[in-house]
């Protein structure tokens, strides 16, 4: 695949890259693998197929190579442009403070994208799920995440709180750990205009920066400026949340997304009381850890939740939840955040017409009550599948349509 102006160019059989990924990966890796080859075999009638091409990162990749995150997994994703991967172990005791992060930070994938919404049937907290429809556009390459820290007494942290403390009167104890946590306009910029294209190509009607401006002013509070800035050079596209107020009482003009933001806090308690006024959400990083999360669970946990790392060279889609190493081999789990960042990918390569086909056998499947343990035993009668009997259900259903 080729970039062209930002465009990306893909050929009738594209060449993608995937990792299978560490405890539960290759059970939920390979029930996605038969629901994404029937999906394009479907709709294109085997005139498109994808070629997947193994690249090795996580337990696998250390026992092979040792190194957790070999030199040459990076490149062939940046040479192939777009990949995906199951969950990863992050190794304990020393290392790579953590692949994910590491991968995403190596390759520049700053915008972490994390569609939150509702399946019908699928078990929820909530009384009503389906206000649920929400995209998380969370920053990934810095804030603390960008992992600048030193350990409470350690040299490193000493001489860090001397300098503050001589230089600046920051008025630090000696045994503090101390962190970093860089926010810039480029960084942030970007990834607004990321989301807020986003928002105008899937015709949405508003993006809210979600911020901590109020008390760390130079950093979440840049974020927020830096954000209405970023809006600026979309000129009529976009219109900001005053403005809309001041000259349209209240009611925005139709075809222009609406950019308003909300103080982090406040804003978990809407997306929880008024979640049909929020479509997406461009957020610091950290922010954007918890928001997203806090959303998958309302609309029934990780298990359905996609996502993907994007940037402007290469993307790579993932499953959202963890390496759940008790249950690795017993072909138990659910596969389905999974298969929904594939049918992310496939909307990325301009294949949406694939993207949607499974979106739709994935929600018919789990309304007729043939579902993983996890959902099994919050149904009333359902049948409880293994995942690769989950994933064929969901092709039996593809090839039916």
């Amino acid at each position: 695949m080729m970039k062209t102006d930002k465009t990306l160019q893909v050929p009738l059989n594209p060449i993608i890259p995937f990792i299978e990924g560490d405890g539960i990966g290759p059970d939920i890796w390979k029930a996605t693998q038969l629901v994404l080859d029937t999906a394009v075999a479907k709709t294109y009638h085997h005139d498109r197929k994808i070629t997947w091409l193994p690249v090795l990162a996580g337990e696998q990749a250390f026992q092979e190579t040792n190194e957790w995150l070999p030199s040459a997994t990076l490149e062939t994703i940046r040479e192939h442009r777009v990949a995906i991967k199951g969950p990863l172990t992050t190794p304990v005791g020393g290392g790579i403070r953590s692949l994910n992060v590491s991968i995403r930070q190596q390759l520049d994938l700053y915008a972490c994208v994390r569609p939150t919404k509702y399946i019908p049937h699928v078990p929820s907290p909530m009384v009503s799920p389906e206000k649920i429809n929400m995209v998380v556009f969370r920053e990934n390459t810095e804030d603390l995440y960008a992992g600048i820290e030193w350990e409470a007494g350690s040299t490193e942290a000493h001489q860090v709180i001397n300098f503050l403390n001589a230089n600046l009167d920051a008025g630090l104890g000696n045994e503090a750990g101390i962190g970093i946590k860089p926010i810039s306009a480029v960084n942030t910029k970007r990834l607004v205009t990321m989301a807020l294209q986003y928002a105008i190509d899937h015709q949405l009607p508003d993006v809210t920066l979600m911020h901590k401006g109020n008390i760390m002013k130079f950093t979440e509070g840049a974020f927020c400026k830096w954000g209405y800035q970023a809006a600026q050079a979309f000129g009529d596209q976009v219109i900001t949340e005053a403005e809309v107020y001041a000259d349209y009482g209240g009611k925005a003009p139709q075809g222009r997304v609406v950019i308003k933001d909300r103080i982090a806090d406040m804003l978990f308690q809407q997306v929880l009381l008024r979640p049909e006024e929020y479509h997406v959400i461009a957020t610091p990083n950290l922010n954007g850890d918890y928001i997203s999360d806090a959303l998958a669970a309302q609309i029934g946990g990780l298990g359905m939740a996609p996502g993907a790392n994007i940037g402007d060279e290469c993307a790579v889609f993932e499953a959202t939840h963890g390496t759940a190493p008790k249950y690795a081999g017993l072909d138990k789990v659910n596969p389905g955040s999974l298969i929904l960042s594939g049918a992310m990918m496939l909307d990325h390569l301009g294949w949406s017409d694939t993207g949607d086909l499974i979106r739709t056998a994935l929600a018919a499947v789990i309304a007729s009550k043939n579902v993983t343990y996890d959902l099994a035993r919050q149904l009333k009668n359902a049948n409880e599948l293994k995942c690769s009997q989950f994933a064929q259900k969901i092709a039996e259903y593809i090839m039916q349509t």
